[in-house]
């Protein structure tokens, strides 16, 4: 491919500087991929938007999504806005035959995300993809490995949680976070979905949910609005507990009201023959339990997953490199016109789980079925 793709993200704040970043250094770490242009970062503030592109090294800043997505020289949409917009954004897209990125989740229910299946169906000469950086941690790329080749055995029992604490101070402002009609739901599907995406992605067809038991909780039903309190609509917190195709059962908990606990996603794999650990704050390691003791594996090789592109062994990544390999790989299946992990099929089925969790969660934790 000798010209370079234009590239416009729509949305400039944590998520939008985050993809900024990775959309600027994709080209030098990953040579043989497609070039990319950053085109145009869009946002709805003309000044903040003009400023936030010349700070993160967009050609131009925007504020109309909509005629963005129809320009000539935008092949690439990113969408990293609120939830509540990712169905509409991400559909114009696809049906102007741009290759589109959406931050998960991939949208707010299920029946849209199901949309967008059969409008990335439709396009079959289009990539369409959902943002689960975590895929591209390379420890957790190296877990996946080695469950597949079965060097823990079958997996048998799953314990996971994603704890933060930005939410325990009762006084903190509201946001569109904590608005169902933009978010969705809470800690459930902000944090809640990365789980599910991982059970999936780290044990293939085994980790496909079969069934769903949750319950949700939100600690402070208030909060400091623009014009005075106003009401949370979501969850604080959630726990639920799944039972996976393969037979495993996964014991699930998600807080936004941990203290002390700041990005702490820590899953916990047994087997018949062996457990893996991983945690998001060493998130170059993992340990491995095969029979002779706990094993600390540092995985900076550059035969383990994605550390070709990096640096040489023992220096590590960091959370921000996961977003440049993640851009690589959608760039890798435009060049090549092959699929795309994780899709808009499996940002469905994650929605779908999600939705089993707080259905049941309104029925006093009543397991649904999927």
């Amino acid at each position: 491919m000798n010209e370079s793709l234009g590239v416009a993200v729509v949305g400039h704040s944590f998520m939008g500087k985050a993809h900024s970043n990775a959309w600027r250094n994709v080209g030098a770490f990953h040579p043989g991929l497609p070039r990319v242009r950053q085109q145009v970062l869009v946002g709805r503030d003309e000044g903040r938007t003009k400023e936030a592109a010349e700070r993160y090294g967009w050609a131009e800043a925007a504020t109309d999504w909509r005629t963005v997505v129809e320009r000539d020289d935008v092949q690439v949409v990113d969408v990293c806005t609120p939830g509540h917009l990712h169905h509409e954004i991400a559909l114009a897209a696809l049906r102007a035959g741009k290759h589109v990125l959406v931050e998960k989740p991939l949208t707010n229910t299920v029946a849209e995300s199901e949309e967008l299946v059969a409008a990335a169906a439709a396009a079959p000469g289009q990539v369409a993809m959902v943002g689960f950086n975590y895929r591209r941690v390379p420890a957790l790329a190296l877990a996946r490995h080695w469950v597949a080749e079965g060097r823990i055995g079958r997996v048998r029992h799953v314990r996971a949680a994603y704890l933060q604490d930005w939410l325990v101070d009762a006084e903190a402002p509201m946001t569109w976070r904590l608005r169902a009609d933009e978010a969705g739901t809470g800690v459930l599907g902000d944090l809640g979905s990365h789980v599910v995406d991982q059970l999936r992605h780290l044990l293939g067809a085994d980790g496909e949910a079969a069934w769903a038991s949750g319950h949700l909780t939100t600690f402070v039903p208030t909060r400091p609005g623009p014009e005075g309190p106003e009401s949370v609509t979501v969850d604080d917190a959630a726990w639920f507990t799944l039972g996976l195709a393969g037979g495993a059962v996964a014991s699930v908990e998600c807080s936004r009201m941990a203290t002390g606990r700041k990005n702490a996603l820590r899953l916990e794999l047994y087997g018949e023959s062996g457990s893996i650990t991983f945690d998001l704050e060493r998130l170059n390691e993992l340990t491995v339990e095969t029979g002779g003791g706990d094993a600390r594996v540092l995985v900076t090789e550059t035969d383990h997953p994605y550390l070709d592109a990096w640096w040489p062994p023992g220096h590590t990544l960091g959370w921000d490199s996961t977003f440049t390999s993640q851009a690589a790989d959608l760039l890798a299946a435009i060049g090549s016109g092959g699929p795309v992990a994780p899709s808009f099929a499996d940002g469905l089925a994650v929605q779908r789980v999600l939705d089993a969790v707080a259905g049941s969660a309104a029925h006093d934790g009543t397991r649904v079925h999927l």
